[in-house]
């Protein structure tokens, strides 16, 4: 007994757990025409829905703001032709007698005139004044102005000039007078050298006539550049170095080692310079 009242309870338990089967009869209508029952995918039309539609969202009322009229409102302006030069007509009467100027702006004009040469007339004065020379009109067709008296350009070359302040005898004597200050001084022999100064490197530059790198003398090749280097180092100058070279037996034996090349020139000393100035 027991277990028949634990099984119903527990059929009645999974009942109410069950979901609810749907109603298979939704969507279906019955045709009169052919006796049968038809199934559809829209409800039929005396079907009454449970759905509610919302009512619309009230907006709320924004008043206008005003417009400011900013642009001023368009003119009107008369078209009027314009007068050219060919197609212009003759003035009126009263038009020509507008455009004739009146006794007051005339007199303006003639006041105006007169100050203006006032004031031009009294600045021409104290230009005067000032300089003692009147002031010259800048005008192209006006002439160049002359001027007397220049310190800085002479006019003896000008004979009408000459002429009215000398006479032929005042010449005479005058050029008398500059052949007695004439002195001609007579040539003296060249100095001679005081001290010894060693060999003249210009008479052995101006002797010579082959320019610089040609071999003219042998050469033993004894530590080649660098005691070339080393010895033209010990000299302050080329000339220096040309002058000790030929003094030790130069050109034709090279004992300090300043004419690798043979040609006779010690160092970098070139002789161009006195053969051009000698004109050889």
């Amino acid at each position: 007994m027991k277990r028949s009242i634990g099984a119903i309870c527990a059929l009645v338990a999974l009942s109410a757990c069950q979901p609810p089967l749907p109603d298979s009869a939704a969507g279906v209508f019955y045709d009169e025409k052919t006796g049968e029952h038809r199934r559809t995918a829209l409800p039929p039309a005396n079907a009454v829905s449970q759905e509610t539609i919302p009512d619309a969202p009230q907006i709320a009322e924004t008043q206008q703001a005003p417009v400011l009229e900013t642009v001023p409102p368009a003119q009107t302006v008369a078209a009027t032709p314009l007068i050219s030069t060919t197609t212009a007509k003759p003035q009126s009467a009263a038009a020509a007698a507008s455009t004739v100027p009146s006794s007051s702006s005339v007199a303006s004009t003639n006041t105006d005139a007169a100050s203006i040469a006032t004031e031009t007339t009294a600045a021409l004065a104290a230009a005067s004044v000032n300089s003692g020379v009147l002031p010259l009109d800048a005008s192209p067709s006006n002439p160049a102005p002359q001027v007397f008296s220049n310190p800085g350009i002479s006019d003896e070359n000008d004979f009408a000039a000459v002429d009215g302040r000398r006479s032929i005898e005042a010449d005479a004597a005058r050029r008398a007078q500059n052949k007695a200050n004439y002195t001609v001084i007579q040539p003296t022999a060249v100095p001679q050298r005081v001290g010894d100064a060693g060999p003249n490197i210009v008479a052995y530059a101006l002797e010579t006539k082959h320019p610089r790198g040609t071999k003219m003398y042998s050469r033993l090749k004894i530590g080649g550049a660098a005691r070339y280097e080393k010895a033209c180092a010990k000299f302050g100058s080329d000339e220096a170095a040309q002058r000790a070279f030929l003094g030790k037996g130069g050109p034709k034996t090279d004992r300090l080692g300043v004419d690798p090349d043979g040609d006779g020139f010690a160092c970098q000393w070139d002789p161009s310079p006195f053969r051009v100035a000698a004109g050889n």
